[in-house]
């Protein structure tokens, strides 16, 4: 409803007899959203920090004013070319600059938005520091768009389309492994997602946003120069994306709004008080960012957010279609096979020339004291770290070369020693990560909504493993609210929709009370006689005792035995570097 009113009141508007500043004031407001909107889907969800949008609002205007001007051609046939131009451009700079990670990165698009206003300012055919004058109006089905009244329709129809889509696109396979950027790269690539690829199309989409409002400013303006496209605007852009909420596809509405009113009234207030001009609105701007870092640091749209009608959040169907599971190897075949595996950082050996061997339909234990090397063998197995000597065969086929997310493609699925969750997004949706190796719809699919098929199968496919796992009761909660042994179930669950047949538990039993422990064995017995292969890691031994058909025990990354439980539990080498007295 809130929705709907707000799409009648910019309808009526350019049609009530609202002044002519407060049309071009609401046009400029929608300009800078769209480029915000860029910068919640790259910053805020993606967690890259990007000082460069303004260069891309620069590309589209600069693409259309020349063809148009010089050429006579139409401006959407400029805006077609704009977006080739930015696309290329955005590919380009985003495979080197996505690379990039730590303070490097927002370094590095500082470096390519002033590279490209130089650019725009030093180049004769586009006119130097004068830019290009005479740039025509858009004309849309027969009707000229000379008025800002006439481009307003036309920027707030592309301001909705651009939210539309990107909360198509959040809600969605490929939204999910984009907000899985922000902080859990490490696990995304073990569900199967090519993060460096997803990194890309983030900055390909938010440059095309930032394509298309130049586009608009250029037919609004009939003139473009490289002022507008340098680095303070650059600022402006993220200040309003972080104002409003990085995180929140509203958010980047809230905060050009609210930036842009505040702008202009402080440039018509502030010489009043100080007696002299400049532009003191960013002293202003800062002080404020400040203080909004300390006290909403989401941004002000999770406050408003708080007080709207709450909205129920992604949900499983109640029934779809099955996705494909893979087959499962015979019992009792060599399932995952370690052959003289080793690990140095440096001058330190991690891993000790490591061998055992994983059956099919077995429940292996590898055990050892803090310190022993275990979860790096788990990083091995799994594509984190690669081998320095030796090799790792998963079915027959060597591994150790591959990637996590090929890896997982193979058939094995993993939990994390520190749980590795997307706290803010639900469990549900959590546990549908792993089932990210499952589809294949696009982001394209995405945005269109041609994927709702698929999604609802990848989500029936995650509330059904939720349900196994005893969570369904909290798939519509934060995953960041559960207790801790809970997010080890939660991992399990979600590891398990990557429908794998080997699955590797790094402590999966640590933070579980008694009888969530019973439950929790109960399960993997099931997952067992189902034909899954399991390798455990627990520092509970009575739970590794009771469960595991064979213990590997690793001190110091060298395997010092190997057996049945029984046999291990006796075994002196063991007791002396490990178990210490258990009868």
């Amino acid at each position: 409803m809130i929705r709907l009113l707000f799409v009648v009141l910019l309808a009526l508007l350019p049609i009530l007899p609202t002044p002519e500043f407060w049309i071009t004031l609401g046009n400029y407001i929608g300009l800078y959203a769209i480029v915000a909107l860029g910068l919640v889907l790259l910053t805020g969800v993606g967690g890259m920090t990007s000082f460069g949008q303004a260069a891309f609002v620069g590309l589209g205007a600069y693409a259309t004013a020349y063809l148009t001007t010089h050429f006579g051609w139409s401006p959407w046939i400029g805006l077609l070319a704009g977006l080739a131009i930015t696309a290329a451009a955005a590919f380009a700079l985003g495979a080197i600059t996505m690379r990039l990670s730590g303070h490097y990165l927002p370094l590095g698009t500082i470096a390519w938005g002033l590279s490209l206003f130089f650019l725009f300012g030093n180049l004769e055919f586009l006119g130097k520091y004068d830019g290009l004058n005479g740039i025509p109006p858009v004309d849309f089905f027969g009707l000229t768009l000379q008025s800002g009244r006439a481009m307003f329709y036309l920027i707030w129809a592309v301001v909705i389309v651009a939210v539309v889509a990107l909360q198509n696109l959040l809600n969605s396979r490929s939204g999910r492994a984009i907000r899985a950027l922000n902080g859990s790269g490490l696990m995304a690539e073990a569900m199967g997602v090519n993060t460096t690829w997803m990194k890309i199309v983030c900055f390909v989409i938010a440059a095309l946003l930032a394509c298309i409002s130049g586009w608009l400013y250029a037919h609004m303006q009939r003139a473009v120069n490289p002022t507008p496209f340098g680095l303070n605007a650059g600022i402006e852009y993220l200040f309003m994306a972080v104002v409003g909420g990085a995180g929140y596809v509203w958010g980047a509405l809230l905060g050009s709004a609210l930036l842009t009113i505040l702008k202009d009234q402080l440039q018509s207030l502030l010489p009043k008080l100080l007696g002299s001009n400049g532009n003191f609105e960013m002293i202003v701007f800062g002080l404020m960012m400040v203080l909004l870092l300390q006290r909403a640091r989401t941004g002000l749209w999770p406050v408003l957010r708080g007080w709207l009608p709450q909205q129920v959040g992604v949900q499983a169907p109640a029934t779809a279609a099955a996705l494909p599971r893979r087959d499962r190897p015979a019992v009792g075949s060599v399932a995952l096979q370690v052959r003289l595996a080793r690990k140095e950082f440096g001058g330190l050996v991690a891993v000790n020339d490591m061998e055992f061997v994983v059956h099919a339909g077995e429940i292996l234990g590898l055990i050892g004291p803090n310190g022993a090397g275990k979860s790096t063998m788990f990083n091995l197995v799994t594509g984190v770290l690669p081998l320095t000597s030796g090799q790792i065969l998963f079915q027959g086929e060597r591994i150790d070369t591959l990637p996590s997310r090929e890896i997982v493609r193979r058939g094995i699925g993993r939990t994390f020693q520190h749980v590795r969750l997307l706290p803010t997004m639900s469990v549900l949706e959590n546990v549908a990560i792993g089932a990210h190796l499952r589809g294949s719809a696009g982001v394209a699919a995405s945005i269109l909504r041609t994927d709702r098929k698929e999604e609802q199968r990848l989500l029936f496919d995650a509330a059904r493993q939720l349900d196994r796992v005893g969570l369904a009761h909290l798939a519509q909660e934060e995953a960041g609210s559960l207790a801790l042994g809970q997010q080890r179930i939660l991992e399990i669950a979600r590891a398990l929709c990557c429908d794998p047949t080997l699955l590797l538990l790094d402590e999966p039993a640590a933070g579980l009370r008694y009888q969530e422990k019973l439950a929790l064995a109960d399960l993997l017995r099931t997952l067992k006689a189902e034909g899954l292969s399991i390798l455990l890691v627990e520092h509970d031994m009575d739970f590794v005792m009771n469960l595991t058909d064979r213990l590997v025990v690793m001190e110091f990354g060298t395997r010092i035995a190997e057996g049945l439980p029984s046999e291990v539990q006796n075994n002196p080498a063991v007791l002396e570097a490990y178990l210490g007295g258990i009868d």
